[in-house]
């Protein structure tokens, strides 16, 4: 089983989310579930690979050319796939990953985020998607959600298709809890 991290590479953010992130990842994998991840060295996503290994953790970073050629991809990865573009990028980590957290980070986070909860929302997916807020980055960002639904611009329910959660081992737990129950 594979859990994607969607997250910031921005070297301009506070440590505090790049520790969280390292910390994200040596969960995962001491839950037994490898790491699929934008496959850069750099900040929260370097992070996180770095800590699923340092227990362990297989990691699969999926990383366009253009970010390999500008020496931003992490070779240390077990696993390091290159695509032609963006777009390849978030199709091939939707495809390897059985389950989506999201962490703070910018517009390229947001645009994922978006994207695979508009799939889940289509039945393109049936995959568990957690947004991982424990500071509350994403606080207007779920204020603006259920404003949405209340003007009818999202349908009912939509907001309930992510697990908003503030620690890391609620949001592991969902990610299991999906897949334990589905075997029964």
């Amino acid at each position: 089983m594979r859990i994607a991290v969607y997250c910031s590479s921005s070297s301009k953010i506070d440590e505090k989310f790049i520790d969280f992130a390292f910390n994200l990842g040596a969960a995962i994998a001491d839950s037994g579930f490898d790491l699929v991840s934008g496959g850069g060295y750099i900040s929260s996503m370097g992070a996180i690979s770095r800590g699923a290994r340092s227990k362990g953790g297989k990691t699969i970073g999926i990383i366009p050319q253009r970010l390999v050629d500008i020496e931003f991809a992490d070779h240390d990865n077990d696993e390091l796939v290159v695509v032609d573009s963006m777009r390849s990028r978030k199709g091939k980590i939707e495809e390897l990953a059985d389950g989506f957290i999201a962490l703070p980070g910018g517009l390229g986070t947001l645009e994922e985020l978006i994207e695979i909860w508009v799939g889940r929302y289509l039945g393109f997916h049936g995959k568990p998607i957690v947004i991982l807020d424990p500071d509350g980055i994403y606080r207007k960002l779920h204020e603006l959600v259920i404003e949405l639904e209340d003007s009818h611009f999202v349908k009912p329910g939509m907001r309930d298709l992510v697990l908003w959660a503030t620690t890391i081992e609620e949001s592991i737990e969902y990610i299991k809890s999906h897949y334990q129950d589905s075997d029964e």
